[in-house]
């Protein structure tokens, strides 16, 4: 199923363009926008409702699109739902940004999220008798290490935490999470993992450091819209060398 056989959902309205089968998803809307008019081949707006721009272009001669999703879980769950179950999107590549949590990770270091830990309640939906664990695509993730190290970027490679707090009135909670080895913070894999495993379609979650919850350091907002780039690249390139 593609775009063109389902007229709309009340989030995505595509008016007849193509959603392609592999896409890119950042949060900001406006990141979204900078990625398509900055690496893509003849970018198409497929979605503006509610400011959460989409769009679908070329990357080496193949389809790519790329859609913002907003903040936390919530948003993501809903924007992939409908990508993967509506508009039957196949590689679903979150490009974000996130507060590291160990000293040996600098700004603007990549991580690449092999599993994400979380304190969601997004998974109690499936009424599983157990917990499940939120882990990438192993082929997605390969395609990625292998594309960073043909570009001798620097990756870090293991568990995340998929928050869906931002402002955590635990001052404790930021040691806690980083003594079991996690590498940074953010808002999104949680429901991005979930639906994908529930769907069979595969997903990744890649990380630029945007902050630092040890040492206090941040970029600023706009160097996370337009200078965030080697992320992009790697998820691009994954998708020229498919």
């Amino acid at each position: 199923m593609n775009s063109k056989e389902v007229k709309e959902t009340p989030h995505i309205k595509p008016n007849g363009v193509e959603i392609a089968e592999t896409i890119l998803l950042p949060g900001d809307p406006y990141r979204a926008k900078f990625i398509a008019e900055t690496f893509l081949e003849n970018p198409v707006l497929f979605n503006d409702v509610r400011g959460m721009l989409g769009y679908t272009g070329e990357y080496k001669g193949k389809k790519v699109s790329v859609m913002g999703t907003g903040m936390g879980s919530p948003s993501m769950a809903i924007y992939s739902w409908e990508l993967i179950n509506v508009f039957g999107v196949k590689n679903l590549i979150r490009i974000g940004s996130c507060g590291a949590m160990q000293k040996d990770i600098k700004l603007y270091d990549l991580i690449f999220a092999m599993g994400a830990a979380t304190n969601s309640n997004y998974a109690h939906q499936w009424n599983l008798p157990g917990q499940f664990p939120l882990t990438a695509s192993f082929e997605l993730l390969e395609k990625a290490k292998k594309v960073a190290d043909e570009k001798n970027y620097k990756v870090h490679i293991g568990n995340v935490l998929s928050s869906d707090v931002f402002y955590n009135a635990d001052e404790t909670a930021t040691e806690k999470w980083a003594n079991m080895g996690i590498l940074a913070e953010e808002m999104e894999t949680t429901s991005l993992y979930m639906n994908a495993a529930s769907a069979g379609v595969k997903a990744l979650t890649i990380l630029t450091v945007s902050d630092h919850m040890i040492t206090h350091e941040q970029t600023t907002q706009e160097e996370r819209q337009t200078a965030f780039t080697q992320m992009v690249e790697i998820a691009l390139n994954m998708v020229g060398s498919s």
